[in-house]
């Protein structure tokens, strides 16, 4: 029966998610062995499937737990006794009306359950996101609201929770409907200058204010665009590269960073050939974690090419950590390694530059208490071992500042743009109004006025198209 309930998933996403009067029902919590799980039902139908399985009980009080008694609706075999919650709409999540079945979480109960609900009338299994789709057609949740919402569902690191739970409050929509509002202004007094610019009624300095409203949104939209790499960096996870001379602890500093044996860890020089790359949370923020060959002229076509790809790998970097030896810092490849990879990256300047670095001087636990009797140059650095742990608590403050530059902080100051959607449209509608100022037609002028508002209300999801709502809500999973 289950298998036959499953099949529908073969329907189209849009033809599922349009079909008239269609009520759904999915399994919201996590498959596998749990205390409680919880089935959800959106549609017309949700006061029948819940009636159905609690008969001969009245209907519960809305928004308000009971125990019940769940029941086959054919067979009345008893299935489970769970909390049962009623949610009339348009006071529920997707604005429908919702049934929730807080069942036992053994799979013979849910897959029980879920074989009652299907042989109601009217019910069919959701597709991935469609209830938060439901939602956003039912104006509960807008389309930044919604990416909001997957970005929290997805969160791994404390960043991204609070960045995302921003976003799904609603500051991002906020925002930009509030520089829509301005440009709705704005071409307002543009279209009444051309009606009645030869009426004594119109009240001087209206182009002058449009053009200064105008000039006062390309500088907040400018600066939210030099911004949105860190967003994408808090989504997805800042680039942090691993490198240095062979033998400096490089793999030993990423299995300690990432908690678990990721690279092979030998006194061999030359262990590390690729690039090894592992997500970690790195003091509370996304990273993308990458162990690199040891960068030295390679003895072999192999070696070669992995010290090939570590250069490659890091001009791509966010953030470099440069390993050194502690006590071996007089070595050639010690010292080529200072004056080749980390005096350049020293030398940039940190506002101007995308890329930042940190100098790990490893294998202190091999130095006398003194120090290192020698200084790897006029650059800051951390010391480390691997070995003992001792210095990693400040290593891991350091990155979380480094990083906190990289991604930003979530916690303060304007939302971010996390997507390549939000960048888009922001850059679209900067550049209309660029053409604005540009335009000696007053009548195109004020085009390129609707242009650019049109982008902002595309980004916050009014007239957006189906294939774009398509990917967006294919990501969220199965009852979400």
């Amino acid at each position: 029966m289950w298998r036959e309930l499953r099949s529908l998933a073969a329907w189209g996403p849009r033809s599922l998610c349009t079909a008239p009067g269609a009520t759904i029902f999915a399994l919201s919590s996590g498959r596998g062995r749990c205390g409680v799980a919880v089935i959800r039902t959106s549609g017309p139908a949700s006061r029948q499937a819940l009636q159905s399985l609690t008969a001969p009980r009245a209907l519960p009080r809305a928004r308000r737990a009971s125990l019940r008694l769940l029941c086959d609706p054919r067979s009345r075999a008893p299935l489970d006794r769970a909390l049962v919650l009623w949610f009339p709409g348009p006071h529920s999540f997707t604005g429908e009306d919702c049934a929730e079945f807080h069942v036992h979480g053994g799979p013979a109960v849910v897959s029980g359950v879920l074989q009652a609900l299907g042989g109601v009338p009217g019910l069919r299994p959701a597709q991935a996101g469609e209830f938060t789709r439901r939602a956003f057609a039912h104006g509960k949740l807008s389309l930044p609201e919604v990416e909001g919402l997957a970005d929290l569902i997805h969160a791994e690191t404390e960043a991204q929770r609070r960045q995302a739970l921003r976003q799904l409050h609603g500051e991002l929509g906020q925002l930009t409907r509030g520089w829509a509002e301005t440009l709705t202004k704005a071409l307002a007094h543009v279209e009444a200058y051309i009606d009645f610019s030869e009426d004594d009624s119109l009240e001087e300095g209206v182009l002058e204010r449009a053009d200064r409203d105008v000039r006062a949104l390309e500088v907040a939209l400018g600066a939210h665009l030099r911004d949105a790499r860190r967003g994408q960096r808090l989504r997805s996870g800042a680039h942090v590269v691993v490198t240095g001379p062979p033998n400096a602890g490089k793999s030993s500093l990423v299995n300690l960073l990432s908690r678990k044996p990721v690279s092979i860890v030998s006194s061999e020089p030359g262990t590390t050939r690729d690039v090894l790359e592992i997500p970690v949370d790195l003091a509370g923020f996304p990273a993308l974690l990458s162990d690199t060959a040891g960068l030295r002229e390679g003895v072999g076509p192999v070696e070669q090419e992995g010290v090939r790809r570590a250069r490659q790998r890091l001009e791509q970097a966010d953030l470099v950590l440069a390993v050194l030896d502690a006590s071996d810092l007089a070595s050639p490849t010690s010292r080529d390694f200072l004056d080749s990879v980390v005096a350049p990256l020293a030398s940039q300047d940190p506002s101007a530059s995308s890329q930042r670095l940190l100098l790990v001087l490893n294998k202190c636990d091999l130095l006398p208490a003194e120090g290192p009797r020698l200084q790897p140059g006029p650059h800051p650095h951390l010391l480390l071992s691997c070995l003992t742990e001792a210095g990693l608590d400040g290593l891991l403050g350091a990155l979380k500042k480094e990083l906190a530059v990289l991604c930003g902080d979530p916690s303060t100051g304007p939302p971010l743009l996390t997507r390549a959607r939000h960048l888009h449209h922001l850059q679209r509608c900067l550049e209309a109004l660029g053409r604005y100022r540009q335009e000696a037609d007053l009548a195109l002028a004020a085009e390129a006025l609707r242009v650019a508002r049109r982008h902002l209300t595309q980004l916050a999801g009014g007239g957006s198209s189906e294939e774009i709502l398509d990917i967006i809500f294919r990501d969220f999973c199965v009852g979400k």
